[in-house]
């Protein structure tokens, strides 16, 4: 029987590594990079107030291994081509008070951003809204050697650990879904060939960082969408996992294709997968963590003390509230006050609560919600200008972007 835990207690990693509670700050895309893949200061600082703020776990959303296909261009890029410094910095101040800072490897395929890419996927696609080319055969060959070393680069600046992004519409997770890969070759079909790419990634990442730096997985329970990656597919998964050399798998759901539901409908006002999480306990002994819908304290304590999962990953609740774990460890503020918006557009909270990441990585944030209309505004205008960036500085191979 499994050993249930408190949220304050350490919890071993089948490598080695012991966290210090069980509390993670959720990959976010915080499009804090500087345009050219590199952290800002306002990054190094939000990362250093999270650490500050006593979880065990803080993981830099959608880090690229080249700048072909990132998610936005305030991505992190990690190749031979960065200034390794600039990352060790990060990794330093991020890594205080006994935070472990790890590094989310990303690669958006068809998802990538259409402004500073060419969008490939596991197949070619043309929908609303939605259009990429497919992948070869070669490509994908070399997408593995790709992701280990931008993990190797990440172990020699100094993370903690990475974790592998096969989660929210993005490559991996495509290569999953039998809705956007219709491939006929060894990486098509079946969920056993679906799943190769991402099991030959872990393998090349772990030949790379060696036994004993922690490798994590975030892994969808379902896309949400009619035909696509599903529960019983995602438990498929989670059975080869279990087989593999990962030290930690993190269940979310949903993703960024158009006319895809968001991961809170129909979930109720809990954690929005824990019935997965439940199903996925069965199926393996690998340390478990939730994202997705945690907002109090008591939510993430009966998570933890019920033996359903053993780590829980917030994301907005501390974007609200950077030192939450520290305060709900002094029996203080047991739940954030999230704001509502009425009459959002498209991605405005989105947009609103990456400009508060903003405002923490500054040391400006106040306690009062500011304009979600001027939030969209800077949000848009910044995007702007780092693309126009990242254009300028990638244009040359020996910067990275292939």
């Amino acid at each position: 029987m499994r050993k249930r835990g408190n949220l304050f207690e350490p919890l071993d990693l089948p490598c080695g590594v012991t966290l210090k509670n069980r509390i993670a700050k959720s990959a976010m895309s915080d499009s804090l990079g500087d345009g050219t893949g590199h952290p800002t200061s306002e990054q190094v600082r939000l990362y250093q107030r999270w650490a500050n703020g006593g979880m065990a776990i803080s993981i830099i959303g959608e880090v690229q291994g080249t700048a072909g296909y990132a998610e936005k261009p305030g991505n992190l890029v990690l190749n031979e081509a960065s200034e390794l410094d600039r990352f060790r910095l990060l990794a330093q101040q991020g890594g205080e008070n006994g935070t472990q800072l790890w590094l989310q490897l990303g690669h958006a395929g068809a998802l990538a951003y259409s402004p500073t890419s060419n969008p490939k996927g596991p197949s070619a696609l043309d929908l609303p809204g939605l259009c990429c080319a497919e992948l070869t055969r070669n490509e994908i060959l070399g997408l593995p050697s790709e992701f280990a070393r931008t993990a190797r680069l990440a172990k020699q600046a100094g993370f903690g650990g990475v974790q592998v992004h096969a989660a929210h519409g993005f490559l991996l997770s495509q290569f999953l879904s039998p809705l956007f890969n219709r491939r006929s070759d060894e990486y098509g079909g079946a969920i056993s060939n679906r799943m190769r790419l991402l099991l030959e990634t872990i393998e090349a990442i772990r030949a790379a960082v060696g036994e004993n730096f922690p490798i994590a997985v975030k892994l969808n329970s379902s896309d949400k969408l009619e035909g696509g990656f599903d529960e019983d597919d995602a438990l498929a998964v989670v059975a080869a996992l279990d087989r593999s050399s990962v030290d930690l798998l993190d269940i979310s759901g949903g993703t960024y294709f158009p006319g895809a539901k968001s991961a809170s409908d129909g979930a109720g006002r809990g954690p929005y997968f824990i019935e997965f999480a439940r199903r996925a306990r069965a199926l393996t002994t690998r340390p478990l963590m939730l994202t997705g819908g945690f907002k109090t304290r008591e939510q993430a304590e009966e998570a933890v003390a019920g033996g359903v999962v053993d780590i829980v990953g917030l994301a907005r609740a501390l974007v609200l509230e950077p030192s939450l774990p520290s305060l709900w460890k002094a029996d203080q503020m047991p739940e954030p006050v999230f704001p509502r918006f009425s009459s959002a557009p498209e991605g405005g909270i989105t947009a609103w609560y990456t400009m508060r990441l903003t405002e923490i990585g500054a040391d400006k944030e106040t306690p009062d919600v500011s304009d979600l209309e001027q939030a969209v505004r800077d949000y848009e205008a910044r995007d702007k200008t780092r693309t126009e960036i990242w254009l300028r500085y990638f244009s040359s191979d020996d910067a990275g972007r292939t």
